[in-house]
């Protein structure tokens, strides 16, 4: 479950009942999740969210539930805005069967219904901007794939009617943009770009104005073109004559997807292309 669904799902459950919210609250040496992995555990049914699985993952939801059980027969009133006990070390090796062998201190939070707002803000995911300019074949796929990832993702194109009736109820910003280009100024700082519109010359232009911009404010850490190298090739002649020296073209990444991925399926695209824009994400420090 992705980690929005599994917010949602707890955002709901506190409605009717209680639940011990476990958070990785650090680590050392090498462990299955990163700090700031979460799940919830209710009384009853599977967790919400994972802190790694396995052993460690068991004796947690079993921790979890005595602590809610031990609310519910004191019959305090749990939450007090969110407040946790200190955490627990577990220890990755021989004891619990994992032989990672590093160490995670996790945190317990038993939640009520009146925690649900501070939750909310708590757990929320930190999610990375991307810009996908193009609602064709391979941007639906991407549009996609990209859901369940930490991105927040701005779908541009400058037809009507091409994106999907339920993007933004699945939290996708979709915009309509004539001269599509003229969406670039507007993108949010660190956004990823990706550009793959119907028309050549309506890529051109999206990859110039992004050019222009990085070359303004150096904001936008990712920008990548869908097609050929020959394509890329002729784009650099283009760009060249619209003033763009040969540092700049070098910031724009043509072909987009990792390299062994030989696949032209849009979906076989977007698995790749999404790979390609993990990558470069910094490395996972909390939220």
């Amino acid at each position: 479950m992705a980690l929005t669904q599994a917010l949602h799902a707890l955002l709901q459950g506190l409605a009717e009942r209680p639940a011990c919210v476990v958070e990785v609250e650090s680590t050392q040496g090498s462990v299955p999740r990163e700090r700031g992995a979460w799940m919830a555990v209710f009384d009853s049914g599977p967790p919400l969210g994972t802190i790694g699985g396995g052993r460690l993952e068991w004796d947690a939801v079993r921790e979890a539930r005595a602590r809610l059980s031990a609310f519910a027969g004191t019959g305090a009133q749990i939450g007090a805005g969110v407040a946790a006990e200190p955490s627990m070390r577990f220890a990755l090796g021989p004891s619990l069967g994992q032989c990672c062998g590093g160490v995670v201190h996790l945190r317990f939070t038993c939640a009520g219904p009146q925690d649900r707002a501070a939750l909310a803000r708590r757990l929320a995911p930190a999610r990375t901007p991307v810009a996908l300019f193009g609602a064709g074949h391979v941007g639906h796929a991407l549009a996609r794939v990209l859901a369940p990832l930490p991105f927040e993702l701005t779908w541009i194109d400058s037809r009507d009617g091409v994106f999907p009736a339920d993007a933004e109820a699945g939290g996708v910003h979709c915009e309509h943009s004539e001269p599509v280009h003229a969406a670039v100024p507007g993108l949010a700082p660190g956004s990823r770009v990706l550009i793959m519109s119907f028309s050549h010359a309506e890529d051109l232009d999206v990859v110039a104005a992004c050019l222009a911009r990085q070359r303004a404010h150096g904001d936008l850490p990712f920008v990548g073109l869908i097609g050929s190298r020959t394509k890329w090739a002729t784009f650099s002649r283009r760009l060249e004559a619209r003033g763009f020296g040969p540092r700049e073209l070098a910031h724009v990444t043509c072909p987009i997807g990792l390299p062994g991925i030989a696949g032209k399926e849009p979906e076989v695209i977007a698995v790749s292309v999404a790979a390609q824009l993990l990558a470069t994400l910094p490395p996972q420090s909390g939220r």
